[in-house]
Parts: structure tokens; C-alpha cells; sequence
């Protein structure tokens, strides 16, 4: 992983615990292309998170699996993030103290 990515995912972890939420590592053995974090913030879906380096992209596989992720009918967000004021953009949706009853 790029270290600029490893410094947007620890952003992520710090944002979602300073908003009393959970972060946590997906790893799937045997299952490429899976996000690598899950968010669960309070009062919200479930958000599975793809982290990539500054100005890239999730290649094509990682792609497919968002797209089978949001198929599947759950209530959840897949999104990718590639920089800290990404991550920003993405918590500044989710102010806990306007936060919505039940997922």
C-alpha cells in the first residue's frame, strides 16, 4: 500500500472514531477486489470503503465487487477515497447529532 494511502486510512479510522463510529479492516482470503474498510457510523448504513493512493482509481476487478456490494439490495454506500479532504467530503454527510433513527 502507498504510504500516502496508509495516512488517508488512518485519517478515515480517526474521523469515524471522533464521530463515535466503527472502522474496520476487511480482509477476505480467497476474495479479491473487496473493499478495504467497512464504516459503521451510528444511525447509519453500513459504508464499504475502497482507499487509494492520490489521483488513482480502483482498478477494474475492485469495481466489480463495489457493483456486486450495492447489487446485492443492502442498505449500504460503496465509495473510494483518495485523499484526506475525500475523506472530509464523505464524513461531512454524516453529522452524528443529525443523525436519522435505526439503519
Amino acid at each position: 500500500m502507498y504510504r500516502e494511502e496508509n495516512q488517508i486510512e488512518r485519517y478515515l479510522v480517526l474521523s469515524t472514531k471522533k464521530r463515535g463510529g466503527l472502522c474496520f479492516k476487511l480482509i477476505s482470503p480467497g476474495n479479491n477486489g473487496v473493499p478495504d474498510r467497512i464504516v459503521l457510523l451510528p444511525g447509519y448504513v453500513p459504508m464499504f470503503i475502497e482507499l487509494k493512493a492520490p489521483g488513482k482509481k480502483p482498478r477494474p476487478l475492485q469495481e466489480a465487487v463495489m457493483r456486486m456490494i450495492q447489487s446485492t439490495g443492502c442498505r449500504c454506500h460503496v465509495v473510494w477515497l483518495d485523499s484526506m479532504a475525500a475523506v472530509d467530503a464523505l464524513m461531512a454527510g454524516y453529522d452524528i447529532s443529525q443523525r436519522r433513527g435505526g439503519a
